[in-house]
């Protein structure tokens, strides 16, 4: 039986926790022996898959993978490069990072196998880390478990949704700066000002984001958000939810007119796959990961970064009554055809024997 063994630094509910929960459920359905090995991991704050498997509370590094005594083979999924994560406002934090920068280049360089999660992180790869250049790097596009969603979930979104708004907006993302979740608010303002009173009368936006009480940005943003919304004159039109359950997300999606997806240079972005399998369109911005999952006028539109762009996608929604169900049955075959569980798990499969030849 090969065994496999995932480490990751913090197993919450973000993209990256999605998709390795998803890896190691797709390899258990294989034959694998599976764990996960994480810094930290709080049953509180999880998907629901990982609620029973034994989780060990550990950290570890390539370096102390090549240097056991039966060396284990090292397959390097990126999700990112972790350098290009990390603010750098200081003199004092720069130079911290310098050797920090320099050990992920040289240690991620000693893995056996390399791949990432898009095109777009590929390039990245290769710009952030000039002395890998030329080690190959596989795309392992992230898929979804359809049976999560394929289900009839009955949520009450009562105290969510007021009752009449039938054109649903939905944002999902971490309450962090870089999701520029302020630009959801403002194309929302952007909409409000260019309908008719009727029109914005149905307009309601859901604002639902990962939240962590341990995380000061978390906690500072969800703030400033709610500020903004308040100065805007938008809060009866703005529901905010944190650290929604699965059952809530899919109960949204599935409700959904669209869903906004705010970052710029996102390296994948699982949500617009999530949401265009549900038959939700997505306005997403013009770069990154949703230049590859989102096509353009087909399963929904990707945008410059503007308020005013963005709003005018969101009009669109208001003006063509079929919008979303021709939007939304294209998106959904698009997930099908490219990002599917089976796909994603037997490329994964074929990489993990090949290290173990």
């Amino acid at each position: 039986m090969v065994q496999v063994v995932f480490l990751h630094p913090d197993l919450g509910i973000g993209g990256a926790e999605r998709l390795v929960v998803d890896a190691a459920v797709a390899l258990m359905s294989r034959g694998c022996s599976v764990q996960i090995w994480t810094a930290h991991y709080d049953p509180q704050h999880c998907f629901s898959e990982t609620l029973s498997p034994d989780l060990p509370v550990v950290s570890a590094c390539i370096p102390v993978l090549r240097l056991a005594r039966h060396r284990k083979k090292v397959l390097f999924y990126c999700h990112f490069p972790d350098q290009l994560l990390t603010q750098r406002r200081s003199l004092l934090k720069r130079l911290y990072r310098v050797p920090i920068d320099h050990l992920e280049e040289l240690t991620t360089g000693m893995a056996d196998r390399i791949v990432v999660n898009s095109k777009f992180t590929a390039g990245v790869f290769k710009q952030t880390f000039p002395n890998l250049a030329e080690i190959h790097t596989d795309v392992l596009y992230p898929s979804l478990n359809f049976a999560s969603f394929d289900v009839e979930v009955e949520e009450d979104l009562t105290g969510l949704v007021p009752e009449g708004r039938r054109v649903l907006f939905l944002s999902i993302n971490r309450y962090e700066r870089k999701k520029n979740l302020l630009l959801a608010l403002q194309a929302l303002a952007a909409l409000r000002d260019s309908i008719s009173s009727r029109q914005w009368d149905q307009v309601h936006l859901v604002m639902a984001g990962g939240y962590d009480e341990r995380v000061d940005e978390n906690v500072q943003h969800y703030g400033e958000l709610r500020s903004l919304a308040a100065s805007l004159g938008l809060e009866e039109h703005v529901t905010f939810l944190r650290s929604f359950s699965d059952r809530q997300k899919v109960a949204l999606l599935q409700s959904s007119t669209c869903v906004l997806y705010t970052p710029s240079n996102e390296h994948f972005g699982i949500v617009p796959v999530e949401a265009m399998y549900t038959r939700c369109p997505v306005i997403a911005v013009s770069s990154g990961g949703p230049l590859e999952s989102v096509a353009h006028e087909e399963t929904g539109f990707l945008c410059d970064p503007t308020p005013e762009s963005f709003s005018e996608a969101m009009g669109r929604f208001l003006t063509d009554a079929g919008l979303k169900q021709r939007m939304g049955q294209a998106g959904r075959d698009r997930v099908i055809d490219r990002f599917s569980l089976q796909a994603f798990t037997d490329q994964l499969h074929r990489h993990i024997l090949s290290l173990t030849d």
